[in-house]
C-alpha cells in the first residue's frame, strides 16, 4: 500500500519545523519527504492549504466500556477519535467492572484491535475497584499492556496506599495520571465557586478542592520517585504548583482541556448541564493562567477528558446531572481557534502538545513527521470555518457547551499506520 500526500505544509514537532513538502508512505512507514515527489501511488491526497501533522494522542478519554455501553463503546469512541484526528487514545479505568486487572486490560485492547480504526490503550486503576483500600495488580496490568495507572474520577484518599501505588508505578516504569480532587471540599458542588454560582443559586466547588491534592500528589510522587502526570488542570495555583515542581527538576507533567482554556464561569448564563464538568469551568483569572501555562510550556499536553453520557443524564439542571462533556471531535478546532489563531502558541507547539509530548509521556514512539517513522498522521485545513453541531458527532455522547459555536480548522484526513481511517465528507457533516 502506497499513499502520497501532495502539496501540504508539513508540521514536525520533533524538529519544530513547518515546511511545504510532499509525504510518501509505503507499507505503514514514511519513506520520503520532499518537494514535488513524483511516484505512482495507490492513493493520493491533495493537501493544498492544509497542514500535515502527526496524529494526535489523547491521554484522557472515557470509553465507558465495559459496563456503560449505553454512553459509549470502544467502537463509537474510537470512530469519534478518528474524526477528531486522533490516532492513539488512552481509556480511563472507571468502568464497570473497574479496569483493575489484566483480564480487563486485555479485553479492551483485543476489542479495540477488532473494532477500532485507531490504537486504543487501556489505563489500569491504582486500587482494586477504585475503592482506595488495596492496590490493584499494577505489574500484571502493565504486562498486559497498560501504559499508565490512574484513579481517574477520584483521588486515592489514603496517602500511604497512594505512595505504595506510586512506588509500584515507578518500579514498573509507568506514569501515574492524577485526577486531583478533595471530595470533601468539593462535596455537593456543581460548578465553580464564585459570583456566577451565587447568581444561579447553585452550590460551588472551590479551587482549593483541586489545588490541595495537586500539591499533595506532587510531594508524594517526589517521595516515591514516580513520574506524575496531572490531569485536566483548571486553576492558576495548579499551574504554579506544576511550574514549581518542574523548576526543581521533579518528574511532573500537566495537561489541560480545550474547555478550560476557552470558557470560564462567566460564560455560564443559565443552569445548563452542558456546562457541568469536573473540574468545573473556573474564573477568568484561572482561564488566563491556564493559557499562559500553555504558552510558557508549563503545560505539556492538551487532552480532551472526553466524558460521554446519555441525553437523560445530561438534561436539565446541573443539580442531579452527570459531570462531563465530550471533546474528541472538537479539540483540534478549538485549540487552533483559541490558541494558534490568537497567537498564544504556534502550530508547531499545537502539534507538540497534542502529539509528541503525550506520546513521550507514555513511551510511545509517535509524534514526528520524519522519514522512517510510522505514518500516523492528520491532514488539517486551518482555513475551514464551521459550526459545531453535536447532532453530527460520531460519539454516542452529545453534551457539549460548544454547540452552535463557530470555529476554524477541520480534520480532512486521519491516517493510522499508513491507512486512511477517516476522510471528511461535507455532505454528511
Amino acid at each position: 500500500m502506497t499513499l502520497l500526500i501532495k502539496n501540504g505544509t508539513v508540521v514536525d514537532p520533533g524538529k519544530m519545523t513547518v515546511k511545504k513538502n510532499d509525504v510518501l508512505i509505503e507499507d505503514r512507514v514514511i519513506t520520503k519527504i520532499g518537494k514535488n515527489i513524483e511516484q505512482e501511488a495507490d492513493q493520493i491526497i491533495d493537501a493544498t492549504d492544509c497542514y500535515v501533522m502527526p496524529g494526535f494522542v489523547d491521554l484522557h478519554v472515557h470509553l465507558r466500556d465495559p459496563g456503560f455501553e449505553y454512553k459509549e463503546t470502544v467502537d463509537t469512541g474510537a470512530k469519534s477519535a478518528a474524526r477528531g484526528g486522533f490516532t492513539t487514545i488512552l481509556a480511563m479505568p472507571n468502568t464497570k467492572p473497574v479496569a483493575d486487572n489484566e483480564e480487563i486490560i486485555k479485553y479492551i485492547e483485543n476489542k479495540a484491535r477488532d473494532l477500532a480504526p485507531i490504537k486504543v490503550r487501556q489505563i489500569g486503576a491504582i486500587t482494586k475497584g477504585q475503592k482506595g483500600r488495596e492496590l490493584a495488580d499494577i505489574e500484571g496490568m502493565v504486562k498486559a499492556g497498560s501504559p499508565a495507572i490512574s484513579e481517574d474520577g477520584k483521588s486515592v484518599k489514603d496517602s500511604s496506599i497512594y505512595v505504595a501505588g506510586l512506588r509500584e508505578a515507578a518500579r514498573c516504569n509507568i506514569p501515574v495520571f492524577a485526577h486531583c480532587e478533595d471530595k470533601e471540599l468539593a462535596a455537593g458542588g456543581v460548578m465553580n465557586s464564585g459570583e456566577t454560582a451565587r447568581k444561579l443559586n447553585l452550590p460551588g466547588i472551590p479551587n482549593a478542592a483541586e489545588d490541595v491534592i495537586i500539591a499533595r500528589d506532587i510531594v508524594l510522587a517526589k517521595e516515591a520517585g514516580a513520574r506524575l502526570h496531572i490531569c485536566h488542570v483548571a486553576t492558576a495555583m495548579g499551574i504554579d504548583l506544576i511550574d514549581w515542581a518542574k523548576r526543581k527538576g521533579w518528574q511532573v507533567s500537566g495537561e489541560v482541556c480545550p474547555h478550560h482554556f476557552t470558557l470560564c464561569d462567566e460564560d455560564i448564563t443559565e443552569d445548563n448541564a452542558a456546562f457541568k464538568m469536573n473540574p468545573p469551568l473556573r474564573s477568568r483569572h484561572d482561564l488566563e493562567a491556564v493559557r499562559k501555562g500553555i504558552a510558557d510550556d508549563v503545560i505539556d499536553v492538551i487532552a480532551t477528558d472526553h466524558a460521554p453520557h446519555s441525553q437523560e443524564e445530561k438534561g436539565g439542571s446541573m443539580m442531579g446531572s452527570a459531570f462531563g462533556i465530550v471533546g474528541l471531535e472538537t479539540a483540534a478546532a478549538l485549540t487552533y481557534t483559541e490558541l494558534v489563531k490568537k497567537d498564544v502558541i504556534t502550530i508547531e507547539k499545537m502539534a507538540a502538545k497534542m502529539s509528541l509530548n503525550p506520546a513521550k509521556i507514555i513511551g510511545l514512539n509517535r509524534g514526528k513527521v520524519q522519514k522512517g517513522e510510522i505514518a500516523d498522521l492528520v491532514v488539517f485545513n486551518p482555513n475551514v470555518e464551521w459550526t459545531i453541531d453535536p447532532k453530527n458527532f460520531a460519539s454516542k455522547g452529545k453534551s457539549t457547551p460548544f454547540g452552535g459555536r463557530k470555529v476554524y480548522g477541520r480534520v480532512i484526513n486521519t491516517i493510522f499506520s499508513g491507512k486512511i481511517v477517516y476522510e471528511y465528507a461535507p455532505q454528511i457533516i
